[in-house]
């Protein structure tokens, strides 16, 4: 039973800052009724120009009723992503998916989570939620189907195929959200919606056409997994037209598909500034304010930007209902209560995670654990590995990778307190029993000033024992727009990117 007591509530509202002793009378301030009833408590206590204002991704505080400022930007692909503090980071998505273990992906999303919420309940007992990447709405998963290497986003994915995609993003929004029956531990987001797998360069611009066919078997799969079994809480609509028409828009796929026939009762973000694009890039609508109204209308409840505002002026023009309007505020204030931000901590279980999760052992070993098992190791003549250093006294150590520490990080990433690339782990390993010699060789997005030559090179690699060639890219050549502008066909016989 939640507790009624007056200075509980009161404790808990004084928190936020800027609160008086008569907020704990608001009936949204109650825990013990329905939240329904707290909800359109909530909403009839704020003016039209509020509301507007918190239907943006940094939505500002309004202290006379005690709603804090709450910024919905937050990442997690692979742990808690872009805060200052030192976390634990995890292989990059594509790496998990190759683990092919949703059960090590759940306990991931599980620590990622208990850092995060760490991380939130000292800035919301100190009155500070405004803060962008400090929040507990993660835009994260990427269930997108890479279908394209040079797609440049596809390492934020889970590759391929569908059925692995929805696997694996049904267990970290397990992980995410948790298993408690009235309150999210934090709140995952399948994105981006729908038939988004590059290219990346026109993105704001590009107009995705497929096959029914593939529309139902590739591009959707995962999302109708994820909303209709696990549950997923939110959904980012994608920069790109479908059919002619912005996904931030789209009747079919925001009403007709994902709310009318999935049954979602979650909420719908847009990719960052995706609405700007209807009428700057996309050139389907002639102004912003006629944009932001057909959003909201079609389904897009929180803007990630800086338009929404101008839904006050939608209408004042007749182009949208105060009524419309209040419809995505609930879907916003629903997932927020559900977060416990509006309750007293003894109420909400997860507010008592502390910072001592945070690159805890356990943690740290899982990430490791799960490195492991992303890896595939091909051969191993003679048994050379592992390596001995009784029978290996030089090794060459060559590539851009060897000792490229951002490399490791991929995109999306969090910072943990320490990097252990390919050169220093040999170096603790061996000590200096092994001589090493380290030669980058090339570089990964430009030819490296002063580099050795291949010669040069192979000159020196032949005074070891053995050589190691660290290659590959990083996320500063594969996040770069490669498509070319030419029309491909990718993948199954049936899909053709155009442009």
């Amino acid at each position: 039973m939640k507790s009624k007591l007056k200075s509980i509530v009161l404790l808990a509202a004084l928190s936020m800052g800027g609160l008086t002793a008569q907020t704990y009378d608001y009936p949204f301030r109650n825990p013990d009724l329905p939240l329904d009833v707290r909800v359109q408590d909530i909403i009839s206590r704020l003016t039209l120009e509020e509301k507007v204002q918190l239907m943006k991704h940094a939505a500002p505080a309004v202290p006379r009723l005690g709603i804090p400022a709450y910024n919905w930007w937050n990442e997690a692909l692979h742990g808690v992503a872009r805060t200052k503090e030192k976390v634990t980071v995890f292989p990059q998505a594509i790496g998990m998916a190759a683990t092919f273990d949703t059960e090590a992906l759940q306990k991931m999303g599980d620590m990622t989570s208990s850092e995060g919420r760490a991380l939130f309940n000292e800035d919301l007992k100190a009155g500070k939620t405004g803060e962008i990447y400090r929040g507990l709405t993660y835009w994260t998963p990427n269930i997108n189907i890479f279908r394209d290497p040079r797609w440049g986003r596809g390492q934020e994915t889970y590759g391929e195929d569908p059925y692995l995609t929805a696997k694996m993003g049904s267990a970290i929004v397990h992980g995410l959200e948790g298993n408690n029956p009235e309150y999210l531990k934090s709140v995952a987001c399948a994105k981006h919606y729908a038939v988004h797998s590059g290219p990346e360069h026109n993105r704001h611009s590009y107009d995705a056409r497929v096959s029914m066919y593939d529309l139902w078997d590739t591009y959707l799969p995962a999302f109708r997994e994820l909303v209709t079994k696990a549950k997923v809480h939110g959904v980012m609509c994608a920069y790109n037209r479908f059919e002619g028409t912005p996904c931030c828009g789209h009747n079919e796929l925001l009403q007709d598909i994902l709310r009318n026939q999935w049954k979602f009762d979650g909420y719908v973000t847009s990719d960052c500034w995706a609405v700007s694009d209807f009428a700057k890039y996309h050139k389907t609508h002639s102004n912003d304010t006629e944009a932001v109204a057909d959003a909201v209308l079609n389904g897009t409840d929180l803007e990630c930007g800086n338009l929404y505002q101008k839904l006050q002026q939608g209408v004042e023009k007749g182009l949208i209902s105060e009524k419309d309007i209040n419809v995505s505020l609930a879907r916003l204030f629903e997932i927020q209560f559900k977060l416990g931000m509006y309750d007293p901590a003894d109420c909400v279980p997860y507010a008592s995670i502390g910072r001592e999760v945070i690159e805890c052992d356990a943690h740290k070993k899982h990430a490791y654990e799960m490195a492991q098992k992303s890896m595939v190791l091909l051969k191993n003549n003679k048994n050379i590995l592992p390596l001995n250093a009784s029978k290996i006294k030089r090794i060459a150590l060559i590539g851009p990778n060897m000792d490229n520490g951002s490399t490791l990080l991929a995109n999306y990433f969090g910072t943990p307190s320490e990097i252990i690339t390919p050169y220093k782990s040999l170096q603790k390993r061996f000590g200096n029993s092994i001589q090493i010699d380290t030669l980058t060789g090339v570089g990964i997005v430009q030819k490296l000033e002063g580099a050795p030559s291949f010669a040069q090179v192979a000159a020196q690699a032949k005074k070891a024992d053995i050589i190691i060639f660290v290659g590959g890219i990083s996320a500063d050549y594969e996040a770069k727009p490669v498509m070319p502008e030419l029309p491909v066909t990718v993948g199954l016989p049936a899909v053709t990117v155009q442009r």
